[in-house]
């Protein structure tokens, strides 16, 4: 009895309190912007600090959709994100593939070539892509903006995705082909079911970084197209920031993400677990 004690003690102290400091300190910064959203105005700039709101209000949320353009903004934002998603998964889907059942010359120079990329400042890709949209008339338009996006996502989205083709036999695509499948139908039937898992990941993956992006979008964009993350940038002034309109945007930028994990979260585990299986 002593000793069970001794090690719940252990467990509490070693594992289950610094998790949970963990979890608070993650948290606290999203917990504080939505209490500062409902926040009266005169109650944001008060001393000492009202932690909780003793009078809830939702006028920076009203005045945010009623008053501004976050509303197009959103929808701006998911069209980007959405794009993204479709042109990274189209591209790096079909190399990871051909990276993981495929031996080539430059094979193995070219997966470290695509992880170099991602050590590479996002600030030095920007102009050398700026220039190219500019000549090819592609800025402030979805497309632009999407390639932007989607340039910087791929790299790392291949690697994802060729462990996760990795993970999967070899023969079943042999299995496949001896049956009389053509090597497209032992994609589209076999080997992509399989590693569905992993194409959620790497969708959820390109959609967040293509939602939370700020530089790609700011450059690449203007009138017409604005994303979220950039419209957020016009609340904070040279001499004052409005806190309510700033903390009500980014309540809402939080609120697709969380759904989208909530909703894919049970799938995606059961994905992983059915995928997992190698012979």
């Amino acid at each position: 009895m002593i000793h069970g004690k001794r090690t719940r003690l252990r467990q509490l102290l070693e594992v289950e309190l610094p998790v949970l400091l963990i979890v608070v300190f993650a948290l606290a910064p999203y917990v504080w912007m939505v209490l500062t959203s409902v926040k009266p105005s005169s109650a944001i700039a008060t001393f000492p600090v009202q932690y909780l709101p003793a009078d809830p209000t939702l006028e920076h949320y009203r005045a945010l959709l009623a008053r501004t353009s976050f509303l197009r903004n959103l929808l701006d934002s998911l069209v980007v994100a959405v794009g993204a998603v479709v042109l990274g998964l189209g591209v790096s889907v079909p190399a990871a593939y051909a990276f993981s059942r495929f031996r080539f010359a430059g094979r193995s120079g070219l997966l470290v070539f695509f992880l170099t990329i991602n050590m590479v400042p996002v600030v030095m890709l920007i102009i050398p892509l700026f220039v190219l949209m500019r000549q090819l008339g592609l800025i402030d338009t979805f497309v632009g903006v999407v390639m932007g996006h989607a340039t910087f996502a791929i790299p790392f989205s291949v690697w994802m995705m060729t462990s996760y083709f990795n993970a999967l036999p070899a023969e079943l695509d042999e299995a496949a082909l001896v049956d009389g499948a053509t090597r497209w139908q032992t994609i589209r039937h076999v080997v992509l079911p399989l590693a569905m898992p992993g194409i959620v990941t790497t969708g959820i993956y390109i959609f967040v970084n293509s939602w939370n992006e700020y530089l790609f979008a700011m450059m690449l964009s203007g009138q017409s197209i604005k994303t979220v993350t950039v419209a957020l940038q016009s609340f904070i002034g040279e001499f004052t920031v409005q806190w309510g309109l700033l903390t009500a945007g980014g309540t809402l930028i939080a609120i697709p993400v969380t759904i989208l994990f909530l909703v894919i979260q049970r799938r995606l585990v059961g994905g992983l677990t059915a995928g997992a299986v190698k012979s």
